[in-house]
């Protein structure tokens, strides 16, 4: 059920899997800091819950997400430079508690995902997107520069779109968003969060060490050079091949069982 004790978000759980909903739909679910520190809070309290094995992200109402709350950033005009680089350094810290978590995240983008709502997305493993929703890095049309989630755009669609998405400051639809590699799947609009449930529970049936080492793998070898990036890949994996997982993993294969991953 939902949580009537938070501020900015709801949560509920589906089995496995937590669902957290940016709720401020007066406002599409504008990227307040109350929201920013809250969604911080629901992230590491899903890491820390073993029964969590997989996350998605959506808006309630029309929206995903409008991006920064522009009334507040107006507000923060005047501060300066060093309360500028405290604010920016504390928003890449949400982008990357989303990027970091060891347990696979999908975005259900029920609706506009804009700005750092689109930077939501981006740092989020899969997407799930409503037919009619649009997504885009609207940020140069307000004089704002799509820095910190042009940077996890960046590694996902390659310069030439990232290149086109931030200068052109330009919304696409679902069909774009997915030959673009913006997203993974569309579904009908009423349809968006049920089948970004099924997908994180499917990924959720894998082993959760697994899951955790393939995510860090991404982080560590996505950028490195060839040698490099194989020297990490050797690392991550002997620390599978140590593992109790893929012990459990072969016998239960060998077995014609399910595996028992451990919690």
């Amino acid at each position: 059920m939902p949580d009537p004790a938070a501020g900015t978000l709801t949560t509920e759980r589906r089995g496995n899997v937590l669902v957290i909903s940016l709720a401020r739909p007066e406002q599409r679910n504008a990227l307040s800091r109350a929201m920013r520190v809250e969604l911080l809070a629901a992230i590491a309290a899903a890491e820390a819950d073993s029964g969590v094995r997989a996350l998605v992200l959506t808006g309630a109402g029309a929206a995903f997400c409008a991006g920064l709350d522009l009334a507040e950033l107006e507000g923060t005009l005047r501060m300066d430079e060093a309360a500028h680089r405290a604010d920016s350094e504390a928003l890449a810290g949400l982008f990357m508690a989303l990027l970091t978590c060891p347990k696979p995240i999908v975005a259900a983008v029920n609706g506009p995902a804009v700005a750092g709502g689109a930077g939501l997305v981006a740092a989020c493993d899969m997407a799930v997107m409503g037919e009619s929703a649009r997504i885009g890095y609207t940020e140069a049309r307000i004089g704002f520069v799509a820095a910190l989630v042009g940077v996890i755009l960046m590694r996902q669609v390659g310069e030439k779109h990232a290149r086109d998405l931030l200068l052109s400051a330009r919304l696409v639809g679902a069909d774009e968003a997915l030959a673009m590699g913006l997203v993974n799947a569309i579904a009908p609009d009423d349809d968006v969060l049920l089948v970004a449930c099924e997908l994180a529970a499917a990924v959720a049936r894998n082993a959760p060490g697994s899951l955790a080492l393939t995510k860090r793998l991404f982080l560590t070898a996505g950028g490195l050079p060839l040698e490099a990036a194989m020297r990490a890949a050797v690392d991550v994996n002997v620390t599978a091949r140590v593992g109790p997982e893929l012990g459990e993993g072969v016998r239960a294969f060998l077995e014609k069982r399910s595996p028992g991953w451990r919690e």
